[in-house]
């Protein structure tokens, strides 16, 4: 079966890019959020991403922020075999903290075994910035 809509899947692009209309004030699209609530043991992922088939369950949605041990077990050795992020939004280290099975830090939020460099001089930051410029 095939799903096409155009104009909402046009929508829904433009959505997650952060560009169109929304009345709500600094949205973001939650990548981690969207994944766990709608392919919580991640097989949507493990079907399209054959690089991380040996991460069990929900860590799927965020391979960066396992261990060594953890990445080493499932055969992923980040930088290599799959990619660092390109940026890591603050708001996704709650719902990495809440996936089921984890036992969560005792401040609510962990980070990852190894940040990667978030160069500010690319623009990104602008994106995921709390500041307002009216």
């Amino acid at each position: 079966k095939v799903d096409y809509d155009v104009c909402s899947n046009y929508g829904n692009w433009l959505y997650s890019a952060g560009i169109g209309n929304d009345p709500r004030d600094n949205r973001k699209f939650n990548m981690i959020k969207q994944g766990l609530d709608y392919d919580g043991n991640g097989d949507y992922v493990r079907l399209w991403v054959p690089e991380l088939q040996g991460i069990k369950g929900a860590d799927i949605h965020s391979p960066w922020a396992l261990s060594s041990a953890a990445l080493s077990q499932a055969g992923v050795t980040l930088g290599e075999t799959y990619p660092w992020p390109v940026v890591t939004a603050p708001e996704w280290s709650r719902h990495i903290s809440q996936r089921p099975g984890r036992n969560s830090h005792p401040r609510g939020r962990r980070g990852p075994a190894q940040a990667p460099v978030q160069h500010k001089d690319r623009g990104i930051d602008f994106y995921f910035s709390r500041k307002k410029d009216v």
